[in-house]
């Protein structure tokens, strides 16, 4: 299977969807442009509570798009864009990458990720129930989070549905992805 962008998604205002779009330009050091969350320090809500000077480890949000066909599964319909994202990928599992990859994304664009996803109570707001099909607890008990991977701008350019990715994954140990 290819592992390609499927759809791309910015949004100027706070809202917890995006809408798709043609294309996004993604900007070394920043983020998406013209994307609410794009800027050296945190520009999520929660974040900017706790600490506005803290580096932006969330400047793109990637989802993959088979966690829609698994919520679908539970009778959620789940669209790109609509969970927040910036990128939805397809054939490749995301949650499973280490810190540090990096995700060459068409011709120019490089993303660094960072972490995992931290899911909100926003997600139920949006479909009640949506939140426990995103994130729950493993046999042992650990935190399970599925809602996607962040990552920060290395090398910008455009990216558009279509577009291929290819991995390049950090020098071993690789360190598994954490919340950010």
């Amino acid at each position: 299977m290819d592992v390609t962008v499927t759809a791309v998604s910015s949004n100027e205002v706070y809202s917890f969807t995006k809408p798709n779009r043609e294309g996004i330009t993604l900007l070394a050091g920043l983020g998406v442009e013209g994307d609410v969350h794009a800027g050296v320090t945190v520009k999520h809500r929660s974040r900017v509570a706790q600490d506005p000077t803290q580096p932006n480890l969330r400047q793109v949000h990637l989802i993959h798009e088979e966690l829609f066909a698994e919520v679908a599964a539970a009778g959620f319909t789940v669209a790109p864009g609509d969970l927040g994202e910036n990128i939805t990928t397809r054939g490749i599992d995301l949650l499973a990458l280490p810190t540090g990859t990096l995700l060459h994304l068409g011709d120019e664009a490089v993303v660094e990720v960072t972490g995992l996803r931290n899911p909100c109570r926003q997600i139920d707001a949006f479909q009640d129930g949506l939140l426990k099909q995103v994130v729950g607890r493993d046999a042992a008990g650990h935190i399970v989070r599925r809602a996607g991977i962040m990552g920060v701008v290395r090398e910008g350019g455009p990216v558009r549905p279509g577009d291929t990715i290819k991995v390049e994954l950090p020098a071993k140990p690789h360190r598994p992805l954490e919340r950010v």
